[in-house]
């Protein structure tokens, strides 16, 4: 970095881990707890109740150290609407914390239990019940992987998905999720369409299932599973298109941005449109010249028809492609699928060799400016390296950023997103662990408003949204 710059942003606390601080039972006792859940599938031994109490928070450093020794002290897993009924009222009537688990491919401590308790394991829960024309019916625990599966065997296809969708469970999607994989067509989760109808289990002694429809689901949506458990989902579908996984390289990292815009702004039918920075090279060893350390990248997803346009346009840009594949082909030529070289798996390939890395979430001015990336190149060298994602958001193009950030400390971390903002971009703060500090800047009263409705008692995830006060809570 070569200025320095004043700090003016404080930087959140991490929340208390102390359940009496959240208005949960610090000590419930859980041989009576058990007792009640027998008959579901309990875990309890510590080397389990570790590893299904963690997400990817490991990609912050901070969230690192915060939450290292956050750990459930029993996890039920289920795989009927019945189950969470059942540990929902139990959860109620000793008034302990519960805390959602889907596929664990979070990145913000979403599904990590704060204040210990009980973890939901729902990836039992993976039945996909009914598929129709134009939508897709599942059980909450269903992987994004297995869904677009069995919607491809009636020639549709799910319209937005994780890139580690191998894993990640539709519900966990919603609850934690923003865009993804498709947003380039679809945009992102909230846009009207993408989501068309919920089941939502209350936690209270009496559990209830709400049923949300349209966009009545932004009340549970993004809201980290502190306010329902989801049980059952409805999507969209899209008719399924066989993508074309596509590498463009160029000499100067200008040149893959324009593609980005210039592919947007034609309408060049594309599932993905990820620009790389050429210092990711050397972490995608597979690729090899068809990434060199010497060029900047485009992975892309383009459709058949338009797989001439869009080499075409590389071209008129100076470019080239170095891969043009389905990906059965790329899978047999033991390559990855373009969707595993963009979101957070460019993050993922560099941590996975060195942790003296981690990544902030950009969101820039629209329309984009490339000049401001450009800047910034300039500013931060070799403490910044670049990676853009273009997709629609609201019926509007938007570019959204995820940049890998080397870690030196907690207050560097923050000069730099005091940097970013300084050029007009807004930080999705993936260094914090509530709603509010990630991103969202505000209180969503909807959310809260719902959280009333199906946690009364203020049971689920404690500590996660801001806008919630043991205060609020009806007593049992």
């Amino acid at each position: 970095m070569t200025a320095a710059f004043t700090p003016t942003l404080e930087i959140p606390a991490v929340p208390s881990c102390r359940a009496a601080d959240h208005g949960v039972n610090p000590a419930p006792d859980w041989a009576l707890v058990t007792r009640e859940l027998q008959g579901l599938n309990l875990i309890a031994t510590p080397r389990q109740r570790k590893a299904l109490s963690k997400d990817f928070f490991w990609y912050s450093p901070a969230l690192s150290e915060a939450l290292h020794d956050c750990v459930a002290d029993l996890v039920v897993r289920v795989s009927t609407e019945d189950d969470v009924i059942q540990v929902a009222a139990v959860a109620a009537r000793h008034r302990v914390a519960l805390t959602v688990r889907g596929g664990g491919t979070g990145n913000y401590g979403q599904c990590v239990p704060l204040t210990g308790g009980l973890v939901l394991d729902v990836t039992g829960m993976q039945r996909v019940l009914d598929v129709g024309p134009g939508r897709v019916r599942v059980q909450g625990g269903a992987r994004m992987h297995d869904i677009e599966l069995a919607a491809r065997e009636t020639g549709q296809a799910l319209r937005i998905w994780p890139s580690t969708w191998r894993v990640a469970t539709i519900a966990g999607f919603i609850a934690g999720g923003f865009g993804g994989v498709g947003s380039t067509l679809h945009g992102v989760l909230r846009d009207s369409g993408n989501l068309l109808r919920c089941r939502v289990v209350t936690v209270e002694p009496e559990p209830r299932v709400i049923v949300l429809e349209g966009d009545e689901i932004q009340q549970v949506h993004h809201a980290y599973g502190t306010n329902g458990v989801i049980t059952e989902v409805e999507v969209a579908l899209s008719p399924a298109v066989d993508w074309v996984h596509v590498i463009a390289l160029f000499p100067r990292y200008r040149q893959v941005l324009d593609l980005g815009m210039a592919a947007s702004a034609q309408h060049l039918r594309s599932f993905l449109l990820s620009a790389v920075d050429a210092r990711f090279a050397p972490y995608y060893p597979a690729l090899g010249a068809r990434f060199p350390a010497d060029r900047h990248a485009m992975f892309a997803m383009i459709a058949p028809e338009a797989l001439g346009n869009f080499r075409a346009l590389v071209g008129d840009l100076g470019g080239t492609v170095s891969m043009a594949m389905s990906e059965p082909e790329a899978e047999a030529a033991g390559l990855p699928p373009a969707y595993e070289c963009a979101y957070n798996h460019t993050t993922l390939q560099v941590l996975k060799v060195d942790r003296g890395f981690s990544y902030l979430q950009v969101a820039y001015p629209q329309p984009f400016d490339p000049a401001i990336v450009e800047r910034q190149m300039a500013r931060f060298g070799d403490e910044v390296w670049q990676h853009q994602e273009f997709a629609m958001m609201y019926g509007r193009h938007a570019t959204f950023g995820l940049v890998l950030t080397r870690w030196r400390g907690v207050e560097h971390q923050y000069e730099l997103i005091r940097s970013i903002e300084s050029d007009g971009c807004a930080i999705f703060n993936p260094h914090v662990i509530t709603i509010e500090d990630g991103g969202m800047k505000t209180i969503d009263s909807a959310q809260i408003e719902f959280k009333k409705r199906a946690d009364p008692m203020g049971l689920m995830n404690p500590g996660k949204t801001r806008g919630w006060s043991p205060s609020m809570a009806r007593q049992p």
